[in-house]
């Protein structure tokens, strides 16, 4: 690939002063402007405010003396933006390793989730918990996340399917991001099973979820967005394009898990509505991909969940290379079917279980990252005007934070500037 500089991420006019340089690099800025990773050799960038002034090679800058409150010498590392995990349920209570052992013996994930285990057994655990404990059981996950250069995590609810929980767990997940140094996006997932008080009432549950539930976590301003699953164990196409078509009606952005188990259309109906992104997708058509591409709507491909539970139907990931849809990689870090959280490794299995590029990986952890929550104006390259998130790393070519498998070669992380 070659190298470049972004010529839209100039300095401001000379004599400013900017509160750090970061110079002596190599970037991968992921400018979509810019052919390949966007890469730059003898690269700096000068953050004002805790945001990025500028983003290119180091004779742009022009650095004078004094100009600097700090100038940090990089001694050639690589820098990337912040890694962004856009599909996580961490804020969770307990585990289920004893489902592990089930799936070992034989069982499928539909045969346990329709016996009360799955997600079921995880509401039951979160439901139980304080809003403190979900807090402190969760630190670990995004910690591990953290050390890996990761600067923002999506957190969804689904474990606790009735009001107070779902609450709680949204309020936990608010809390995490101020326990630590990163950006938390939040997604209310009320629609990701059945409640057991519900078992034989979906009506009374749907109806229950778009007048009492969403209503109150708009209001409180707990969700960033409304996500729910599409399939033959959780929700019909139809009862979810109510709960979407009320959530926008709230304003609230819509995601959507589809076509994991099987095709029931979902990646068509998510794009349909206007969906931020539709996830999972081993089971997504032609007619789905074609869909999202004409919506913008990004495809987030999990390979944590498909390697845990042994899934043999991989998503199309040619087709929507063909057609040019956007796609995000992310660890779906939760309790029962992707207990993962190194997103570094999330990588490593997406090359390798499903073909992707190292660009393509690197690309889906941030700039397609941050497309898939709404905020690419915001994070996911190094583009003057974005907040300065990005990592130091002790590399000698992006591959290798592909490549390599259960190592970590973050030198530091910085967000916002910091």
């Amino acid at each position: 690939m070659s190298s470049s500089t972004p010529q839209a991420s100039s300095p401001s006019s000379a004599g400013t002063r900017y509160d750090r340089v970061w110079r002596n690099a190599r970037l991968a800025t992921l400018d979509p402007r810019l052919p390949g990773l966007g890469l730059v050799e003898g690269g700096a960038i000068a953050v004002r405010d805790g945001r990025i002034a500028y983003a290119g090679s180091e004779e742009g800058l022009a650095l004078a003396a004094g100009e600097a409150g700090e100038v940090i010498d990089c001694e050639g590392r690589w820098i990337t933006p912040g890694l962004i995990d856009c599909h996580t349920h961490l804020v969770h209570a307990g585990n289920r390793a004893n489902e592990f052992e089930m799936r070992l013996a034989g069982a499928t994930y539909e045969e346990m989730a329709r016996a009360g285990g799955g997600i079921i057994s995880s509401v039951r655990a979160l439901r139980a918990a304080s809003e403190e404990r979900l807090v402190e059981e969760s630190l670990p996950r995004l910690d591990a996340l953290i050390a890996e250069g990761v600067t923002t995590v999506e957190i969804k609810s689904g474990y606790g399917l009735d009001l107070d929980n779902e609450a709680k767990a949204l309020r936990a997940a608010r809390t995490l991001g101020e326990r630590r140094d990163v950006t938390v996006r939040t997604s209310f997932l009320g629609a990701h099973a059945l409640p057991p008080e519900y078992k034989t009432d979906r009506a009374g549950y749907l109806a229950r979820l778009i007048d009492e539930m969403l209503p109150a976590i708009a209001t409180e301003g707990l969700a960033d967005a409304v996500d729910g699953f599409c399939e033959g164990i959780a929700f019909s196409p139809e009862e979810i394009a109510q709960l979407f078509t009320a959530a926008r009606a709230f304003g609230l952005p819509v995601k959507l898990h589809a076509d994991q188990l099987s095709n029931l259309h979902g990646a068509a109906l998510a794009a349909s509505l206007g969906a931020l992104s539709a996830d999972h997708l081993e089971h997504t058509d032609a007619e789905g991909v074609a869909a999202m591409k004409a919506s913008g709507t990004v495809a987030v491909i999990l390979p944590g969940a498909y390697y845990f539970i042994r899934e043999t139907q991989k998503p199309p990931i040619a087709l929507f290379r063909e057609a040019g849809v956007p796609m995000a990689v992310a660890t779906d870090c939760n309790p029962g079917t992707s207990p993962l959280t190194s997103l570094l490794l999330t990588m490593n299995m997406a090359a390798t279980l499903f073909g992707l590029t190292v660009e393509e990986c690197l690309a889906g952890v941030t700039r397609e990252a941050a497309r898939a929550l709404g905020i690419g104006h915001e994070v996911g390259t190094l583009e003057t005007g974005k907040w300065a998130d990005f990592a130091l790393w002790n590399i000698e070519r992006p591959a290798e934070l592909v490549y390599r498998m259960g190592f970590n070669p973050l030198h530091a992380r910085i967000r916002n500037g910091q």
